[in-house]
């Protein structure tokens, strides 16, 4: 009976360890100045507005969030669109239309290029669909694209 109970203890230990709180933190590298921060697993936390107008929305200017080399680049690329809400706060649903744009990066798995994933997103009430370029081998801080807000804590 003895060895049951430390048993269970132990179990719930590694348990309460293993799943306990997440820390906020989730990768800070040479190209952020700020660490990224999330609401949960699948949900950063964007506190910042761009202030160019062709960020997220050009494929000269994607949205870096990285993760490529962890395994994480297709998470991150949700983690990032999972925070986006419309102008007023609407929801916002997405799908991925694909992927374009080759480019080079040292973080490029073949021959040091990457290629960008391009997503549809809207939301009720808005009667077109915008195109967002996100970059999963790249970060940089990351930012609500112009014209949309974010979740908050």
């Amino acid at each position: 009976m003895k060895n049951k109970n430390r048993i269970s203890i132990l179990v719930m230990v590694v348990y309460m360890t293993a799943c306990g709180p997440q820390k906020n933190v989730i990768n800070k590298d040479k190209n952020e100045s700020e660490s990224v921060i999330y609401l949960n697993e699948n949900t950063y936390l964007l506190t910042e507005t761009a202030n160019d107008k062709t960020y997220g929305y050009e494929k000269s200017n994607p949205i870096k969030v990285g993760g490529v080399n962890e395994n994480s680049g297709p998470r991150n690329e949700r983690r990032f669109l999972n925070a986006l809400l419309g102008p007023n706060g609407e929801e916002v649903k997405y799908y991925r239309d694909g992927s374009c744009c080759a480019f080079k990066t040292p973080n490029g798995i073949i021959d040091n290029y990457g290629m960008l994933d391009k997503y549809r997103i809207s939301w009720k009430g808005n009667k077109d669909t915008l195109d967002i370029f996100i970059n999963m081998y790249d970060k940089e801080n990351l930012k609500i694209p112009m014209g949309l807000t974010a979740k908050k804590k």
